[in-house]
């Protein structure tokens, strides 16, 4: 909570936060602490892109929060659109091909 003030260094801790996140990837541009957040990372080392950058504002607690929000957001997007590709297995993508375009979370739900 001390470092609440720098989203990287929070970031190092976020697996403590959330089960299944590891940590996020931040875009890289202009000056350090970076605050934008472009996807996350799962233990298994799986990475979701965020449906929309994430910025790291306010206070750590308030942040932590939205970050859950986006997270839900992002994949529920994810899954209605795995959904929705699971009608083209057999015309443009066989199933096995498929599964490479999803985490294994969300291609074993769509499926």
């Amino acid at each position: 909570m001390s470092n609440g003030n720098n989203p990287e260094k929070v970031n190092e801790y976020i697996s403590d936060c959330f089960d299944g996140m590891k940590n996020m990837k931040f875009v890289e541009e202009g000056k350090r602490p970076y605050r934008t957040a472009c996807g996350m990372f799962a233990k298994d080392g799986e990475y979701v892109e965020f449906n929309a950058p994430f910025t790291c504002i306010n206070a750590v607690e308030n942040y932590l929060n939205d970050l859950e929000k986006k997270m839900q957001d992002t994949l529920k997007s994810v899954i209605i659109t795995a959904n929705q590709t699971t009608e083209d297995w057999n015309v443009d993508k066989p199933r096995e091909l498929w599964l490479d375009d999803y985490c294994a979370q969300l291609a074993l739900l769509a499926t």
